[in-house]
């Protein structure tokens, strides 16, 4: 077995392997930490040099030929935006930063109607169009991409990309609590995980899966708010109002085959809400477990794919 772990994109990561025995941790380390740092020079908003940053900062009508990694993530990106009309837009950039959760980081503060309809002018994935030929995207002026929900998983994929490549036989990695596992145990046991809660979830049932050629991820706003006057604002936009969502959804975990699926159809998911949330997973067959609040605490409802994974 090895075991690894580190810090990336603000967070911390962690990997276990059944690996050769000629397979030294350094090695194995050093193939991560690559695969992450390219994650990061070309996906990060916090950093100033990276292909998203310069194309956010670039002039209106410019085209930039994007890596292949970039060009993939934001192609799901916009596939997911489409499907979902925009309750989930990654050119929603300018949103997130007007509420305090982008990369300056501004004061936490509730913005006023006009600040908010400026940024959604700004926003709005139908403003973004993609080449697919020279895999190369238009800059139409103003319009801030924001991968957040989206290029942690696929991070998390490349780990699984470079266990592969190194002969694991069976892993689990895992960036900031989402993960993705393959394989078995050297004892024959699959890798088990138990389903993030957020805050107050205690006496909820525990929810374990077995990621055998799965990944999991949740989304929530237990982990990133602030509160002003009284009232509570999560990180995670709605895009189609311009404001943090207050839908009465706690957190949503969804099981796919790739974590990059997982994540962006997690927010997806939390930004649609109960109904719309559980109509749109049960039409697609996604797994999803949503966590709701309610005047006698908090409740789980599972779509018809999460229920039968766990029967």
């Amino acid at each position: 077995m090895r075991r690894l772990q580190g810090e990336t994109m603000g967070t911390t990561w962690s990997a276990v392997a059944a690996a050769p025995a000629r397979l030294s941790v350094d090695t194995l380390d050093a193939a991560i930490l690559r695969a992450l740092d390219t994650v990061v020079s070309q996906m990060s908003a916090w950093e100033t040099l990276s292909h998203l940053s310069r194309f956010n900062r670039a002039e209106p009508g410019s085209v930039h030929d994007l890596p292949p990694e970039f060009f993939t993530v934001l192609d799901y990106a916009l596939t997911v935006a489409a499907e979902t009309n925009g309750a989930y837009d990654p050119a929603a950039g300018a949103l997130t930063a007007l509420w305090g959760f982008g990369p300056e980081g501004r004061g936490r503060c509730v913005p006023g109607d006009a600040a908010i309809a400026a940024a959604r002018a700004a926003s709005n994935w139908r403003r973004l169009s993609l080449q697919q030929g020279s895999r190369s995207a238009m800059q139409p002026g103003g319009l801030v991409v924001d991968l957040c929900a989206v290029a942690k998983g696929f991070a998390v994929d490349c780990l699984a990309d470079v266990m592969r490549a190194h002969g694991c036989a069976g892993f689990l990695v895992e960036i900031g609590g989402e993960l993705r596992g393959e394989g078995c145990k050297p004892d024959g046991t699959p890798w088990w995980v138990a389903v993030e809660l957020p805050r107050g979830a205690a006496g909820l049932p525990d929810t374990l899966i077995a990621l055998h050629g799965l990944a999991v991820a949740t989304s929530g706003d237990h982990r990133r708010y602030f509160e002003h006057e009284g009232c509570r604002y999560g990180h995670t936009i709605d895009p189609r109002s311009g404001r943090p969502v207050q839908n009465g959804v706690a957190a949503v975990t969804v099981v796919a085959e790739s974590c990059m699926e997982a994540d962006a159809l997690s927010t997806a998911l939390f930004v649609l809400g109960e109904d719309d949330g559980l109509r749109f997973a049960e039409q697609r067959g996604i797994a999803a477990m949503f966590v709701l609040t309610g005047e006698n605490g908090l409740r789980q409802r599972v779509s018809p794919a999460f229920a039968a994974m766990m029967a």
